[in-house]
């Protein structure tokens, strides 16, 4: 399996809880994190964008290092991790993505990837003048794909003329070109959202429990294989890591009684806009029923491994033989501690 690190430029992390640490992003932090992860054999590192954040009484997510800049950053202080930033599709034209991945291709000697973010949070783009309507959400995959398309030509190309709804482009030129094929993952969920994984990604971000996910990777082989291709998928953990299993359960129990309620209501209020079924707000709203093991709304409704380095281990190995995921991306609440104790303690143990 591949392992690769959820980078915290957001404000502190992915856990919306007060009982989780609370801190603002730096790049000297993300830099720490993706030297360490590279120096632990981790695959890759990515990093997400969010141009509102939720605030409550943690300001979660209000602040937060824009991905592409971060990633050329971290691109000259590494040599071999993957590197994989986050474009929110509605804020940038895809020419200039095609140019800033070019960018950090050349930067990183051919590490960059991209990840594709379809944009459910109308509240991010409304501010900024660029949220299209209501109609984004049933018409988001549409928009993708031909956004999609157009980054691949002028990959490949070099220069791409293009007559579609959403896009226009008259032999538009976007050079240097790429070193390589630069690989796509996205997080689509509804079943809108995994056609276009399997028709237009190499990799799909899964997150949801062990109870969904078998069904999940199953759902994306097939699709995939219907149009003669392989799609890997990668699922998404936070990690909790303790001497012992009670002290893990302690951590990981303290963090769901102190979730900061506030940031989780405005989190569900912008998710309740999209109606798209079994998307990203319908498992949100689901989260806060669910345990931490299938994804309680304390940790943005993404599942949980905790437990001593032991349990950990097997844990990990249970979930790769009863799945057939092809790697896991962690995020931790103490994210250098974290790193340190999977890359030295539980990794060895998981070949």
């Amino acid at each position: 399996m591949r392992f690769g690190i959820f980078l915290p430029n957001g404000s502190n992390g992915y856990i919306p809880s007060k009982g989780s640490p609370i801190y603002e992003p730096t790049f000297e932090h993300n830099k720490r994190i993706s030297q360490e992860a590279e120096d632990l054999g981790f695959d890759f590192v990515l990093s997400m964008m969010k141009y509102r954040g939720f605030g409550g009484e943690t300001g979660y997510w209000d602040s937060c290092l824009e991905s592409f800049t971060l990633m050329s950053a971290i691109a000259s202080v590494t040599s071999s991790i993957g590197l994989f930033p986050s474009i929110s599709i509605l804020s940038q034209h895809p020419a200039v993505v095609a140019r800033m991945i070019a960018t950090i291709d050349d930067i990183s000697d051919g590490r960059c990837g991209l990840n594709i973010v379809t944009g459910w949070n109308k509240a991010e783009y409304e501010q900024m003048g660029m949220w299209p309507g209501s109609s984004h959400y049933t018409e988001r995959y549409t928009y993708a794909k031909e956004y999609v398309d157009i980054l691949k030509s002028l990959w490949k190309y070099g220069r791409c003329t293009y007559e579609g709804k959403f896009f226009r482009l008259d032999d538009c030129i976007v050079l240097p070109k790429p070193k390589g094929e630069i690989p796509i993952v996205c997080a689509g969920q509804s079943p809108k959202g995994k056609q276009f994984v399997a028709e237009n990604a190499n990799h799909q971000f899964v997150m949801t429990g062990k109870k969904n996910l078998i069904a999940g990777v199953a759902d994306i082989t097939a699709r995939s294989s219907a149009v003669n291709r392989k799609v890997g998928i990668y699922a998404l953990y936070h990690m909790i890591i303790a001497d012992t299993d009670e002290a893990a359960k302690n951590i990981t129990e303290k963090i769901v009684r102190e979730v900061d309620t506030g940031a989780v209501s405005n989190i569900l209020s912008s998710a309740a806009l999209d109606t798209n079924p079994t998307g990203t707000s319908d498992q949100l709203k689901a989260a806060l029923k669910q345990d931490v093991e299938e994804g309680n709304m304390a940790f943005m409704g993404i599942p949980v491994l905790y437990g001593s380095v032991g349990t950990l281990v097997e844990k990990i190995k249970k979930l790769e033989d009863e799945t057939g995921i092809d790697g896991l991306l962690f995020s931790w609440p103490n994210f250098l501690d974290g790193l340190r104790k999977f890359g030295r303690e539980i990794s060895p143990n998981l070949t």
